[in-house]
């Protein structure tokens, strides 16, 4: 349930409500907007229905929250997310936008494409430095010393970091590096490590699964929302069909219905959503009409010669082109590239 407090209610009310909600049993998670602050009760709401809150001071009103994902509900905060991470934002009006190789592949090479990203106007890094492959014998990253050539570069150009996370016991060095983390599709209901991603005050990305259903993408963010951590990006990166022209097929309704769902920021991956090279630019200036909080792109110097992924990468001179056409279309929808 929501209990909204009445505009000016002070730090003490606010206190006496959510001890009042302890002792009751149930989990408190205090929001506080630009009007009025809000408490979300999580637990079992037959335990509330006897019980005079209204009454109690400072309370205005008491509002069943009915969807199965409470915390990232916009019933629980009705404006949009906006994630500042050393003064970058993610969410609202800020479009952000994440660029750099599949995978960390040496040092020269990640510097070569974190200045060209960078002098286009990327301001958030990515590369993964453990890397989730199908088959066991590919190539699986550089693991810490890939961390280390990331936040090297990233310092040098001005940038943040996101690189993915597949195993909870690799977090403490990943924490060490990096200033988002990136929950890749094959571990969105990984609940185990999304508890763990709830305890911690780093921001997360978590990505669509490739069969899972909004309601399955949402329900994963509120796992990392319930074990306290609210700072969750959704990353709609698409979903297995029947079409076997593109490697998925990026859903990009999803990114109004979320919007309509949830106050968290969503970005979306066309490199992976598509898979194909001649669709990055295309989807990704779509995205951005589309309204999303930020895109996810792929770039290498020599596609041809990655050693993951190279089908989906664009190279520098196209991701110059991508950025100009994308901060007219954010202009043109009242967004800013951030």
């Amino acid at each position: 349930m929501i209990i909204v407090l009445k505009k000016g209610a002070t730090d003490e009310q606010v206190n006496h409500v959510a001890t009042k909600l302890t002792e009751y049993g149930f989990q408190t998670h205090i929001s506080k907007g630009t009007e009025r602050t809000i408490i979300g009760a999580i637990g079992d709401e037959r335990t509330l229905r006897d019980k005079p809150l209204s009454s109690i001071p400072g309370v205005e009103k008491v509002l069943p929250i009915v969807k199965p994902f409470k915390l990232v509900s916009k019933d629980f905060k009705a404006e949009p997310t906006v994630i500042d991470i050393k003064g970058i934002k993610i969410g609202g009006e800020n479009v952000a936008i994440m660029a750099g190789p599949c995978s960390v592949e040496n040092r020269d090479m990640l510097f070569a494409i974190g200045k060209r990203v960078s002098e286009a106007g990327a301001k958030i890094l990515r590369g993964g430095a453990f890397k989730p492959r199908s088959s066991p014998y590919a190539f699986q990253g550089l693991g810490v010393e890939g961390l280390k050539y990331l936040r090297e570069v990233a310092d040098e150009y001005g940038m943040l970091v996101i690189t993915e996370m597949m195993d909870p016991r690799d977090m403490d060095d990943i924490l060490k590096y990096t200033d988002i983390i990136q929950i890749g599709a094959r571990n969105m209901q990984n609940f185990r490590l999304l508890r763990e991603l709830g305890t911690i005050k780093t921001p997360v990305m978590l990505k669509r699964g490739l069969c899972a259903t909004i309601k399955e993408f949402l329900m994963a963010a509120e796992y990392i929302a319930a074990g306290g951590n609210h700072q969750v990006i959704l990353c709609e990166r698409g979903i297995r069909t029947y079409e076997t022209e593109t490697r998925n097929t990026l859903d990009l309704s999803a990114v109004p219905v979320v919007q309509a769902n949830t106050h968290l920021p969503i970005i979306v991956d066309p490199s992976h959503g598509t898979g194909r090279r001649d669709c990055i630019l295309p989807m990704a200036q779509a995205a951005v009409a589309a309204g999303a909080d930020g895109v996810m792109i792929e770039v290498h110097n020599c596609p041809e010669d990655a050693m993951s992924d190279g089908d989906q990468s664009i190279v520098p001179d196209d991701f110059d082109i991508l950025m100009k056409r994308m901060k007219i279309i954010a202009e043109a929808i009242g967004k800013k590239i951030s």
